[in-house]
């Protein structure tokens, strides 16, 4: 059973996660947002206190404020980095773009792994399957977790909201796309983890939504 565990992280209110196997305490690292040492300790203590074993770093999509934590991940656990290669530009303009925002962040380590559509993700006895999802970044991805009807979006979609597309690889008629014709598709009772703010699913987003109603289908 796949169980899902959020933070929230830096000073841009990042939502990270770690996703773990309950029976085999195998942990997937996702979008560690943590700058302030309170926040590693936080994520650290999490994993130590419930006995998980971190296996590889995911990032949804390589804004600095979603890999402010990578490096600290990395050395500490000696696990690899999977992403997709769309996004390496943004992964390398990191640490100029945390100098931008007044953050100090370590230079991350680069992609070990790329992750494409379709892909499969092992975590413990079960799967994470990869969708792309262009348009808040070039290499946008989501972890959708069938069996347990949630996925995790990063800043596609939010609740009540959509991603901004004026960053560096961004594009709304892909953006739209990539909701109105990926997400949408999945049943309405799938929780949708979100890059920032609080979780929602695609049941209450196709309803409600301001961004989307005019054009869902």
């Amino acid at each position: 059973m796949i169980k899902i565990k959020p933070f929230v992280f830096n000073d841009f209110s990042v939502n990270s996660f770690v996703i773990y196997d309950e029976d085999t305490k195998d942990c997937i690292i996702v979008d560690p947002g943590c700058v302030k040492e309170a926040e590693e300790i936080k994520l650290s203590q999490f994993i130590n206190d419930n006995q998980l074993i971190p296996s590889k770093l995911i990032n949804t999509h390589c804004h600095v404020d979603h890999v402010a934590g990578n490096k600290f991940v990395v050395d500490t656990y000696k696990i690899p980095v999977f992403a997709n290669e769309d996004d390496n530009e943004n992964l390398s303009n990191t640490t100029r773009a945390g100098e931008l925002y007044g953050m100090k962040i370590n230079t991350p380590p680069p992609v070990d792994e790329y992750l494409n559509c379709g892909d499969k993700v092992k975590i413990g006895n079960s799967n994470l399957k990869i969708m792309h999802l262009p348009g808040h970044s070039k290499g946008s991805i989501a972890l959708y977790a069938e069996a347990e009807k949630f996925i995790v979006v990063g800043d596609v979609l939010f609740n009540g909201s959509v991603g901004r597309t004026d960053l560096n690889g961004g594009s709304l008629d892909e953006l739209m796309h990539s909701i109105k014709n990926v997400l949408f598709k999945l049943e309405d009772d799938v929780m949708v983890y979100t890059g920032h703010g609080p979780e929602t699913t695609i049941g209450n987003e196709v309803r409600s939504n301001p961004f989307l109603l005019d054009n869902v289908m």
